[in-house]
């Protein structure tokens, strides 16, 4: 059985925001609180994000999405293409 990174991704990613909610919901004088907000943040940000760029990154031409000259001149070309009235 082979999970998909996708429910991997988006477990993490509830998972994630629980903490946060979980520590936000905490009594104000718990010392546990920073913590679930800090573990909910770093889940996010430094694991759920940079799995779910490697996901939808993957097979993709990076020089598609660079500005080199010849990206420019097709964009230029595509601008002198569009009719007048959009």
């Amino acid at each position: 059985m082979k999970i998909k990174l996708k429910y991997i991704v988006i477990l993490i990613t509830l998972a994630s925001f629980a903490s946060i909610i979980y520590g936000f919901n905490l009594e104000e004088g718990d010392s546990l609180a920073p913590k679930f907000i800090g573990g909910g943040t770093i889940g996010l940000f430094l694991i759920a994000m940079p799995l779910f760029l490697y996901k939808e990154s993957k097979g993709k031409n990076m020089k598609d999405y660079m500005l080199t000259k010849e990206n420019i001149a097709k964009m230029q070309e595509k601008e002198r293409k569009k009719p007048e009235n959009q």
